[in-house]
């Protein structure tokens, strides 16, 4: 039913059983930042959330089956922060600036208490064949497309000059933000992001022509430290079908 302006619109929640789940994979994602994909299996996660083991077999069937529903819910935790707010704001340079600042207050809020969750990945799984491979790379394509879609938009707001490669800025940007992940997380440089955010912002100002609005280097930051991991109830778990980790590249277009 449509609403009016007498009818509330209905809110419609997801099913206790998939909330159950959401909650055990966002613990599973928080893990894997830390100890690994190749490291998370039914045991460990059991271990981490008091529960059975024979409880989450239920729900997700295998090793593989829980790496890939764990890619899948990273895939939306990044959206979450990144993609999604970034959305808000008009195309140009504006929503471009904002993908790239998202994603380093990503990692500067420490979401996961490993870093970025993809990153880690990346790098653990580059050399290893498999399904669990093919859903890290569908991921971080989708990442690379939305970068390039983000560029593209500040050409076409004719904020960013004609000439401007998308492909190979966008892949400049993604190197410079990976580089600025690494000092911040395993070298301990707590100047890396706002290293990088200057890098970025002097790189964007080469390319734009007078149109081009204002970047904000210092905005507000929201804080992003607080992952909710809700209380799994183990006796209501119910067998669910493993997602599919969704293309990161279909969010902004």
């Amino acid at each position: 039913m449509l609403a009016t302006a007498t009818t509330k619109p209905r809110v419609t929640r997801a099913p206790k059983g998939e909330r159950t789940r959401e909650s055990i994979l966002r613990v599973a994602v928080n893990l894997a930042s830390v100890e690994g994909l190749q490291g998370l299996t039914i045991g460990r996660l059991a271990d981490e959330l008091k529960m059975s083991k024979s409880g989450l077999f239920a729900h997700f069937g295998s090793k593989e089956d829980l790496q890939l529903a764990t890619i899948g819910m990273a895939a939306e935790i990044f959206t979450e922060h990144i993609i999604r707010p970034a959305l808000e704001l008009p195309q140009g340079v504006p929503r471009m600036w904002q993908v790239f600042s998202n994603f380093l207050d990503y990692v500067e809020g420490k979401v996961f208490q490993g870093g970025c969750f993809f990153a880690a990945a990346s790098f653990e799984y580059d050399s290893r064949p498999g399904p669990v491979r093919d859903a890290i790379v569908r991921s971080m394509k989708g990442w690379m497309g939305v970068l390039v879609r983000s560029v593209e938009g500040a050409v076409q707001a004719k904020h960013l000059k004609e000439s401007v490669d998308a492909q190979q800025f966008a892949f400049e940007i993604y190197s410079l933000t990976i580089g600025a992940h690494s000092g911040f997380q395993l070298l301990d440089n707590k100047q890396a992001l706002s290293q990088v955010r200057i890098t970025i912002h002097d790189r964007i100002l080469s390319l734009a022509t007078p149109r081009c609005p204002a970047i904000n280097l210092n905005p507000a930051k929201p804080d992003l430290s607080k992952v909710l991991f809700s209380k799994v109830d183990p006796t209501k778990i119910k067998r669910a079908k493993t997602k599919p980790a969704k293309n990161l590249s279909s969010k902004i277009k």
